[in-house]
């Protein structure tokens, strides 16, 4: 029995040091566009806005295998304000002193619309350089290494110098 007592106390301690590396609950900071309208006003910082339907297939993979990655989920806290927007939704979203409704002949929030430039498809990872910046929309599903270029460029802020092709011939991923 003595036996017993050390073997069991080694397997739970290896159990529960294996279950807090792997277990991590960071979880990106979501906000609503009230929120960031706030924060950006505050510190300016580019935003990020992940556009998704709840019908989306897609959107879920991304949601299990990009946003729940531990770099892209500490990359975008640090460097970004971002935003979760539900495209169908029929909540009013205010931006820039505009408030923007529900569109029933596209079944799909006009928010939507202006972010994707009116080529709504899902998901959409949209970019917002700055408060001042037009939405840069990216459509489809992005794994994680391809999303590291498109967040490193904006949130190093390397877009203020150089485009993006040329930003990429130099860039080496690290995720």
């Amino acid at each position: 029995m003595l036996k017993l007592k050390p073997t069991l106390l080694f397997c739970l301690v290896i159990f529960c040091s294996a279950t807090l590396k792997t277990g991590s609950n960071e979880k990106i900071k979501w906000l609503n566009m009230d929120e960031v309208s706030i924060k950006v006003k505050d510190q300016s910082k580019p935003i990020l806005i992940d556009l998704y339907t709840n019908w989306c297939y897609w959107c879920k993979v991304m949601d299990k295998n990009t946003y729940a990655n531990s770099k892209v989920i500490a990359y975008i806290n640090e460097h970004f304000y971002s935003a979760k927007i539900d495209a169908e939704s029929k909540d009013n979203v205010n931006w820039k002193n505009k408030t923007y409704r529900y569109n029933n002949n596209y079944r799909i929030n006009d928010f939507a619309l202006f972010l994707s430039h009116g080529r709504a498809s899902f998901p959409t990872t949209v970019i917002i350089a700055d408060e001042n910046s037009a939405p840069i929309p990216i459509a489809g599903y992005l794994k994680p290494k391809e999303i590291e270029p498109i967040l490193k460029y904006f949130g190093e802020g390397a877009y203020k110098t150089k485009n993006f092709p040329e930003f990429e011939k130099t860039f080496k991923s690290s995720w």
